[in-house]
């Protein structure tokens, strides 16, 4: 039986949802790099860098390749890099509007908790 789109789409989003995995995948937006720089960059121990690159191997959202002794890493496809362009135009406008709500709220001169507390 087939897995319904939603489904997968889910399952594609919880691979995104560690940060030593989003912050590989945006060190690799500048190109390929090997292990050592990624893990001089996220410093986190190897072995933990290693468990999350091998996650995102296996959901194709890297690749690696070996150097000699060296292992690469690259995004498998230029949609990642746009994903996370999305996403960071995504949150900042969320930020912005939070930033606009906030402002309203102070100029309704209203009190805030604190001043309603004392």
């Amino acid at each position: 039986m087939a897995v319904p789109l939603y489904q997968a789409k889910a399952e594609f989003f919880r691979t995104l949802g560690h940060p030593a995995r989003i912050r590989v995948l945006e060190l690799l937006q500048d190109g390929p790099r090997p292990v050592r720089e990624l893990l001089a960059s996220i410093e986190i121990e190897p072995s933990s860098l290693s468990q999350q690159l091998s996650v995102l191997r296996r959901s194709n959202l890297v690749t690696a390749t070996r150097e000699g002794n060296t292992v690469v890493y690259a995004l498998s496809t230029p949609d990642v890099a746009e994903l996370l362009r999305a996403a960071r135009r995504i949150l900042t406008e969320m930020i912005a509007d939070q930033g606009t709500l906030l402002a309203e709220l102070r100029s309704a001169g209203l009190p805030d908790a604190a001043e309603t507390t004392a």
